[in-house]
């Protein structure tokens, strides 16, 4: 995450000629990923331990909420931030105090609400089927106390999903159980089960945010193909796109996918799905939101676009043939 903050940051500053503070906030915008674009390269289902896709799910929940400490580091560096003297305050408070405050109050929120709904369940036959109710809400619980407490809720969110699927797999104990892949086949009796309700919340949960991320995919994709028509077209800035997707992607992730025990084909595709998407275009509106100036901005928002409109190309059209060839290659052992 930081490396790839760091090469699109320099290659802001030495070939764009944008100014520091704009280039490290582009490499902050143009760091995080999505892979909510390409359904293949999401794990499947709540016992998916696949390498490749647990780690590109995961990377996605959490640099989501990494990228924002740079993105302050930006706007200070252009003087719409306050980070103190020798940049204190933006690591106390920036890094250290928000990252702790939405990884704290996710978690928290996460493991208190997971275990009082499976008491309920198992207790008292309560609170059954309002599943969607419950993703709802803890999200925005979660995302929402994040904010009053000045930390991350990108952060928050992801660590109140995680420790949602913890109580599951406490509780349940057994974390292979094959039921929690069944939802629609599911009743009120596998949903208060003493042993099947902890699958049975994560499986409704995680199908009912599947729904979700598509409509909102779906919503915010329509926004960014609007808005690529108001953008000149521009040798450079594609240029810029297929180098972050090509060059500088594989540089940031590949090394680390091997160092990390992974195989030289699961390194590969994690190497080329660094896919931009909702998460680049939140972080350019808050940049924009916080006063960023018209010139940069339109910059920004231009070489932004770009990135987005070749990665949804690129890797959606690559995406299918090169997951089948790896479930392929999986199921004969190699």
């Amino acid at each position: 995450m930081a490396l790839t903050v760091a090469l699109v940051a320099g290659l802001g500053w030495f070939w764009l000629g944008l100014p520091l503070g704009a280039a490290v906030i582009l490499g902050a915008v143009l760091a995080p990923t999505d892979p909510v674009l390409a359904a293949e390269v999401q794990v499947e289902h709540p016992n998916d331990v696949d390498r490749l896709r647990f780690t590109l799910t995961g990377e996605a929940g959490m640099n989501d909420g990494t990228a924002f400490p740079f993105v302050m580091l930006g706007l200070g560096l252009l003087g719409l931030h306050e980070l103190g003297d020798g940049g204190i305050r933006w690591i106390t408070v920036d890094v250290v105090w928000a990252t702790l405050a939405g990884v704290g109050v996710g978690a928290g929120l996460g493991l208190g609400v997971g275990r009082l709904i499976i008491y309920l369940r198992r207790t008292y036959k309560e609170a059954v089927g309002y599943d969607d109710f419950l993703a709802m809400g803890l999200i925005a619980a979660s995302y929402g106390l994040a904010l009053i407490l000045h930390g991350y809720g990108f952060l928050a969110v992801f660590a109140a999903g995680l420790a949602l699927r913890s109580v599951e797999r406490d509780l349940s104990g057994d974390p292979e159980r094959t039921e929690v892949t069944n939802v629609a086949a599911a009743e009120t009796e596998m949903a208060s089960h003493p042993h099947q309700a902890p699958g049975f919340m994560a499986a409704a949960v995680l199908q009912f945010n599947e729904h979700m991320e598509r409509l909102g995919e779906l919503s915010l994709m329509l926004v960014a193909g609007a808005l690529l028509a108001t953008v000149e077209p521009s040798v450079g800035s594609l240029a810029f796109a297929l180098v972050l997707i090509c060059i500088i992607r594989p540089l940031a992730a590949g090394p680390f996918c091997r160092l990390g025990g992974m195989d030289l084909r699961q390194a590969s595709l994690v190497s080329w799905f660094g896919l931009r998407g909702v998460g680049s275009l939140y972080y350019l509106f808050f940049a924009i939101n916080e006063g960023l100036a018209e010139a940069a901005a339109r910059t920004l928002a231009d070489l932004v676009l770009w990135v987005i409109a070749a990665s949804v190309v690129l890797h959606g059209i690559s995406v299918t043939p090169l997951m089948k060839r790896y479930e392929a290659a999986r199921a004969r052992g190699h």
